[in-house]
C-alpha cells in the first residue's frame, strides 16, 4: 500500500489542524476490524469501526464502536432518542455516506449525521478509525474526533 496516499479524511483533519497519524495496511487478508488491528499492531479495543443506522423516524445516525464490540441497537436507540433503530442495508452505505463498506469513516461523510462514539474511546490517548479508504486508518485523540464530529459519548456496545 502506497504510504503517500492522502485521503479526504486526512485533508479535512489537516485543514482543521487536527493531529493524526496515518496507518496503512494490505487489505488482502481481510478488512474486518480485528484483522486491521492485528495488522497495525494496535490494541483492538482502541480500533473503532463506523456503523450507520436509521431510526424509526427515518433519520440516519453514525455509531463509532470498538472493533471488538457489537452495537447494541437498544443503546443506539436510547442515544439517538429513537423508538427503534436498525442498521442500513450495505447497498445504501455509499449513496448515504460517500463511503464503502470497510472504508467508512465518521469524518467527511456526504452529510453531517448525528454521531455517537462509544464511551470506551475515552480510555485511550489515541484511537484509530478508517481514513475513508480500505487499507488506511487514522489515529487521533478521541477528544479531537468528538469535537470534529460534534459527537456524543454513550455506552453503545452489547454487554
Amino acid at each position: 500500500m502506497a504510504e503517500n496516499i492522502k485521503t479526504n479524511v486526512m485533508r479535512l483533519l489537516e485543514k482543521d489542524n487536527i493531529a493524526f497519524s496515518a496507518h496503512f495496511y494490505s487489505p488482502d487478508d481481510g478488512i474486518d476490524g480485528m484483522s486491521v488491528a492485528k495488522k497495525l499492531g494496535q490494541d483492538p479495543d482502541s480500533v473503532f469501526k463506523t456503523l450507520v443506522a436509521q431510526g424509526k423516524s427515518r433519520a440516519y445516525y453514525v455509531f463509532v464502536i470498538p472493533v471488538t464490540g457489537k452495537l447494541s441497537l437498544r443503546q443506539a436507540a436510547l442515544a439517538s432518542g429513537e423508538k427503534s433503530i436498525e442498521m442500513i442495508p450495505q447497498k445504501l452505505l455509499l449513496p448515504t455516506t460517500g463511503y464503502i463498506h470497510g472504508g467508512c469513516s465518521p469524518v467527511g461523510m456526504k452529510k453531517a449525521f448525528p454521531t455517537y462514539i462509544d464511551e470506551t474511546a475515552q480510555l485511550f490517548d489515541h484511537i484509530c478509525v478508517s481514513a475513508g479508504k480500505i487499507g488506511c486508518q487514522v489515529e487521533l485523540s478521541p477528544d479531537d474526533l468528538i469535537r470534529y464530529c460534534n459527537a456524543t459519548l454513550f455506552p453503545l456496545t452489547e454487554e
